[in-house]
């Protein structure tokens, strides 16, 4: 297993590419911290998943926007020895027109998808140092960041803010031997895509994409996997791109 003995947090876990993300490492060995906000049921049923197929998980309810809340999960991996992998999921995508977009959306949007990132994201840095561990910290940013959608000009705004932290991070933390990567997932099959969309309309815009097919979660995750191994030991301050040939960078 690629990473036994190591400790996972995976925030906004509790479905799509968290939940995804949180069963690919715990089938390669790590225990896996399933951070969650309301929805309770589905965090536990995951865990006892996981936990059926002989992983190890458990989980961490919490509004990782709140500081005092980001510091006490992350000292939860201390009982299984420190936290190793950081996997900054937690996010939003509340559609809105250029001029519908509030104060109070804005500040909503990137508290989730930006702020939170960076506290957590300091939390588990400082725990790494202070217990010498090469960690990896892996931000899940998006297309959006890169194509401008009309439909989500402040959710474009956080992404490419946390792209660059992410460039930032990498920097600031490579003296300590901790990786920082983002992942740009195109068009994929979450709930964020399908609110709003029937289910012909998810196949039509999964038949437009150049590979002609919607992301699944586990592609995204598979990724997710291979950037806190230690296959990706040389990778740092990278996006690494998941859009089915939608944006060639």
């Amino acid at each position: 297993m690629k990473l036994k003995n190591k400790v996972a947090l995976v925030t906004g876990a509790q479905r799509g590419i968290g939940k995804a993300t949180a069963e690919a490492l715990a089938e390669e060995g790590a225990t896996v911290i399933v951070n969650f906000l309301d929805d309770e049921t589905a965090a536990n049923e995951l865990v006892e998943d996981i936990i059926s197929r002989g992983g190890k998980a458990i989980t961490a309810q919490g509004d990782v926007t709140k500081k005092s809340q980001v510091d006490a999960i992350v000292d939860m991996a201390d009982e299984f020895g420190g936290i190793d992998i950081l996997v900054n999921n937690a996010g939003v995508f509340p559609r809105k027109e250029l001029f519908e977009i509030s104060s109070d959306d804005w500040d909503y949007v990137h508290d989730i998808n930006l702020k939170a990132c960076f506290f957590c994201a300091q939390a588990a840095a400082a725990k790494m140092v202070q217990s010498n561990k090469n960690g990896s910290i892996v931000n899940i940013a998006s297309i959006s960041a890169y194509d401008g959608p009309a439909l989500g000009i402040h959710y474009a705004a956080s992404k490419g803010g946390l792209i660059s932290m992410t460039k930032a991070l990498a920097m600031s933390l490579s003296k300590s031997s901790i990786r920082v990567n983002a992942i740009a997932p195109g068009l994929t099959d979450t709930a964020q895509p399908r609110d709003g969309h029937s289910e012909a309309e998810i196949i039509e815009m999964g038949n437009s994409l150049p590979l002609g097919r919607i992301i699944q979660p586990f592609e995204v995750a598979q990724s997710v996997l291979f950037l806190v191994s230690n296959e990706a030991s040389q990778i740092t301050g990278q996006v690494l791109h998941i859009n089915g040939g939608t944006l060639i960078i």
